[in-house]
């Protein structure tokens, strides 16, 4: 199964967090990308196992979105 991991910067914050619809419970953040993305994989399995939803193997779909102010 495949789910969908959305990785969003937050500027004030100055992390990424890491959330899905498809994975109850993530909620995750990190200053660094790689740094999270290393979390998530590593408790997604933790997470799905919770809820019951262990199929294996994962497929994991990382969407990231990051939004920046210039002032000219």
């Amino acid at each position: 199964m495949e789910y969908v991991v959305n990785l969003d910067w937050d500027n004030e914050a100055d992390v990424w967090i890491a959330t899905s619809e498809d994975i109850p419970g993530l909620v995750l953040e990190s200053g660094s990308y790689d740094a999270l993305l290393e979390r998530v994989r590593f408790a997604i399995p933790e997470l799905l196992e919770m809820n019951e939803k262990a199929p294996s193997p994962l497929a994991l779909t990382f969407l990231s979105k990051r939004q920046e102010r210039i002032i000219l």
